[in-house]
């Protein structure tokens, strides 16, 4: 009867060093999740505006769109001229943690003013990489974005040739 209880104390002894092991170990457990985003993200705007380049309008005007991926198009009898400015995506760098859902919110309709009178109304459109997006550059580097639009343009009486400039609104929210 005595070796059963020498044997009882010694497996509790033993139980007792493991748990004390296991709790001394414990604080070395490291539970990792995802890094949570900077606050705020970085955005910076490049000198790559967004630009439609040069185009003539007839009697009944159009529009011209310039795609997220650079590409142009128009109209009704708006004829795009291949002359400077050329046109462009406006292009956007966004630094943060891989992993950060970023959606973009266009801000509302804008009216361009031209140095010769009248306006365009500028329409914000898509985004290259589309809208929501997730982050998978490391920072430093920035994960590029193209933001396009569309102008509508009225008759040369309205809107007399000249240059017309203005700016819009673009919100970024990350998640």
């Amino acid at each position: 009867m005595m070796c059963r209880n020498k044997i009882k104390i010694l497996n509790i002894i033993s139980l007792r060093i493991v748990i004390a092991g296991l709790l001394l170990l414990m604080p070395l457990i490291v539970a990792s999740g995802q890094e949570p985003p900077p606050r705020p993200i970085s955005v910076t705007v490049t000198s790559q505006g967004l630009c439609f380049g040069t185009f003539t309008q007839g009697a009944a005007g159009g529009t011209v769109t310039v795609t997220a991926a650079g590409s142009r198009s128009s109209t009704g009898d708006v004829i795009l001229l291949n002359l400077t400015p050329v046109h462009t995506a406006a292009m956007y760098e966004i630094v943060g943690n891989p992993g950060t859902l970023i959606s973009l919110l266009n801000g509302p309709d804008v009216f361009l003013p031209g140095s010769n009178g009248g306006s365009l109304q500028l329409t914000i459109g898509g985004s290259e990489p589309v809208s929501p997006f997730v982050i998978t550059t490391v920072p430093p580097v920035a994960t590029i974005m193209y933001v396009g639009g569309t102008l509508t343009v009225g008759n040369p009486g309205l809107n007399p040739p000249g240059s017309f400039s203005g700016t819009f609104n673009i919100t970024f929210i990350q998640e």
